[in-house]
Formats: structure tokens, C-alpha cells, sequence
């Protein structure tokens, strides 16, 4: 059974910092893609951060481009998404979501993060920037 489990969500002030985690099991790591994507109230789930585990090839929105950060640990079957200079407009669920790249020829992670092409979610963490 594939899980994905979020956490190192919270409040924190304009400009701090923040690290999502999110903890896989179930599946072969290395063969799937992992993205972080966002839900603000009122809004439509959106793609934030990319990765994929078979090559390293990453993605990151423009609106996160140069203060977001996505890694992965193999190893530990772990998958991070460092927030630098966080914004009031980053709050929102942040959830972590899988996808077979087998199953999924076509995709190119380095092209974008689509929401449709994860299969697998988690529950979700809460971030909340305040001014």
C-alpha cells in the first residue's frame, strides 16, 4: 500500500523559513516521480515542486523559483521541500504526491508538475505565513 506522509508544516513570519518532509513506503522509491503541490482556501491545487527519483530531474513554479527547494533521499525514501523567504500568498495545504514514471511515459518532470499525473496523495500539512 502506498502511503505518503507530510509534516514540518506551521506558522512562521514573513521572510522565515520552513522544511516539508514527506515519508514514502509502499513502493519502489526510485522508479516514481514526487511533487509537492498546494492548496490555498478558495483556490485550485496547484503545483509547486517537482523531483524525479530515477534521474534527479527537478521542477520548481516560477512563483517558488529561486526560494523553494526540492530534494531526495533514496536512501531514506524521503522527500523535502526547503521554504526560504516565505510570503502570506505561500500559505495554503502543502500535500505530497507520487506517480509510477512507468506508468507514466510521457511525463517530463523538468517540464512541470501536472496535478492530474500523480496518483498518490497524502494528507496534507498546513503552512501559514503571516505579514
Amino acid at each position: 500500500e502506498v502511503q505518503l506522509v507530510e509534516s514540518g508544516g506551521g506558522s512562521v513570519q514573513a521572510g522565515g523559513s520552513l522544511r516539508l518532509s514527506c515519508a514514502a513506503s509502499g513502493f519502489t522509491f526510485g522508479e516514481y516521480a514526487i511533487g509537492w503541490f498546494r492548496q490555498a482556501p478558495g483556490n485550485a491545487r496547484e503545483g509547486v515542486s517537482c523531483i524525479s527519483n530515477r534521474d534527479g530531474t527537478t521542477y520548481h513554479a516560477e512563483y517558488v523559483e529561486g526560494r523553494f527547494t526540492i530534494s531526495s533521499d533514496n536512501a531514506k525514501n524521503m522527500v523535502y521541500l526547503q521554504m526560504n523567504n516565505l510570503k502570506p500568498d505561500d500559505t495554503a495545504v502543502y500535500y505530497c504526491a507520487a506517480t509510477d514514471l512507468s506508468s507514466h511515459p510521457i511525463l517530463v518532470v523538468s517540464t512541470g508538475c501536472g496535478i492530474y499525473e500523480y496518483d498518490y496523495w497524502g494528507q496534507g500539512t498546513q503552512v501559514t505565513v503571516s505579514s
